[in-house]
């Protein structure tokens, strides 16, 4: 097998700095890794395969100078608008975490368990996308159900960890629990969400828009029919709770076709990268902590309605900085990968 040069943007954000890591765990065919970043970024360095590599300034000409083949981007929507034409431009495929690209009709939008066939159109602008974080776990779990019973809606809340808003995020999470152990709660400021997180949920995520619903629930509908090519009613509630890593997501399923429980746990539990965990009677079902560093998504609490026979309920969770980004961003480069060997 060939091997590439992959630029990594953002190396040393929260996902970039996964993205290494499962570069590492999975020994990508890599011939070179650049870690880029911004000028603030220059004298530092990330860790990778035990060697310190040291992190270069992203620039308009980088990746022509280093021949970038795959460049992963996670900095920043407003640095991918700028800065992933570049890449482009020098001949890579940009693999892009941002929402910049997502609904762009001539942009695939992918997870590999799901739609692996749409890497394909890559070409038409050099860019595949990865979904929102939320949407990855969920559409797992959803395209093995739907292509056995059909899948009419999608009633989900969510249940979101503080890192899918960042480092900053994740830290003032841990200096509000400080201070509440400090008995300094009342002294402790939030900036990176509209209210306290400690000891708090708050049922909102990015900005709401005139129909009352945020800008990430409607993310999730609208990301969700593009990848499954199907238009599925979905109706969306993002929670903000105060945990570190790992998304959690109730779901409500309604199929065109009768589903039983227990047939829906045997697809499930062959499907690509999905665990079961469902042993409610030993307190054995998905919680954020059994998910963190993990690249699988879990899956339980697998229950018919009571009413209606048509519906099914169930509890998934799954590492966000993993399998909601990095992980699910270098499986598409894997993706992409096997196709160029293909040819």
């Amino acid at each position: 097998m060939s091997k590439y040069n992959v630029a990594v943007v953002g190396a040393n954000g929260a996902v970039g700095e996964e993205i290494l890591r499962v570069l590492e765990e999975i020994d990508f065919p890599l011939a070179k890794l650049v870690p880029l970043a911004s000028a603030r970024s220059l004298g530092k360095s990330v860790e990778f395969n035990g060697k310190d590599l040291a992190i270069k300034e992203l620039t308009e000409t980088i990746f022509e100078e280093e021949n970038i083949q795959i460049a992963l981007f996670s900095a920043g929507g407003n640095v991918s608008a700028k800065f992933a034409p570049f890449a482009v431009k020098a001949g890579a495929v940009v693999v892009d975490n941002t929402s910049h690209f997502r609904m762009d009709k001539d942009v695939p939008l992918v997870v590999p368990e799901v739609n692996p066939e749409d890497i394909a159109l890559w070409e038409k602008t050099g860019v595949i996308a990865n979904p929102n974080c939320s949407t990855i776990q969920m559409v797992q779990a959803l395209k093995p159900l739907d292509d056995a019973y059909g899948l009419k809606r999608v009633d989900v809340a969510t249940y979101q960890a503080t890192s899918g808003a960042g480092k900053s995020a994740m830290e003032e999470l841990v200096n509000q629990m400080q201070s509440f152990f400090a008995f300094k709660l009342d002294e402790a400021e939030h900036t990176k969400f509209p209210h306290q997180i400690a000891l708090n949920v708050i049922p909102q995520i990015d900005s709401f828009t005139e129909n009352g619903y945020t800008k990430e629930e409607l993310k999730m509908v609208n990301e969700t029919t593009k990848i499954m090519h199907k238009n599925i009613a979905l109706s969306a509630t993002c929670v903000r709770v105060p945990t570190l890593r790992g998304h959690a997501e109730s779901l409500t399923l309604t199929f065109e076709n009768k589903v039983q429980a227990d047939a829906a746990r045997e697809i499930l539990a062959k499907a690509p990268n999905i665990v079961v965990l469902d042993t409610p009677s030993e307190s054995v079902y998905p919680m954020p902590i059994l998910s963190m560093d993990q690249n699988e998504t879990f899956v339980g609490r697998i229950r018919n309605d009571l009413f209606d026979e048509n519906m099914l309920h169930m509890f998934i969770v799954a590492d966000n900085l993993r399998v909601g980004a990095a992980t699910n961003a270098v499986r598409i480069a894997q993706k992409w990968v096997e196709m160029q060997e293909a040819k």
